[in-house]
């Protein structure tokens, strides 16, 4: 039996869509890289979020609570495309790993549903073991330092 599932729309060509799409493929570049990433994302958070910073702590008296202000910002901030990246992987994981798929036909008002044959639902959960999970993982990792950072900077800032 063929799939009736549009190809956009079949979950394979979701996640190989998700893998080469720019923003998403930042979350399975090699640490090094994906590191450095986040650090310019934080960094560039950080400063547009410094004129808001400066109203509240002046760096001419206080640069220290300046700065923690400042990282808090970008730290806020980091968590969106972390956010979006964990989003947008979660669903491609729960495409691949569910044995029915749900799809629209050629518009919202014709959805359908199509049960995969055992021999792709084995193979989609090999792919999401192996490829999607470690990304998943390296996400939810991600956040949880940046809540980890934004609980040691509030607490740096309540003590200075």
């Amino acid at each position: 039996m063929t799939c009736p599932v549009p190809k956009e729309q079949q979950p394979l060509n979701e996640y190989v869509e998700l893998k080469e799409a720019f923003f998403y493929r930042w979350a399975k570049l090699a640490r090094s890289q994906y590191l450095r990433m986040l650090l310019l994302m934080w960094l560039g958070f950080t400063v547009i979020f410094s004129p808001v910073a400066m109203s509240i702590e002046s760096p001419n008296r206080h640069l220290w609570q300046f700065i923690c202000v400042a990282s808090i910002g970008g730290a806020v901030g980091l968590i969106l495309p972390v956010l979006l990246l964990l989003s947008g992987w979660s669903h491609v994981k729960q495409r691949l790993d569910s044995a029915k798929i749900f799809y629209e036909e050629s518009g919202w008002y014709d959805g359908q549903t199509w049960e995969k044959p055992e021999a792709d639902l084995v193979k989609d959960r090999l792919l999401v073991a192996y490829e999607i999970k470690p990304v998943l993982s390296r996400l939810q990792k991600t956040l949880l330092g940046i809540i980890g950072f934004l609980a040691l900077s509030f607490w740096v800032l309540n003590i200075s």
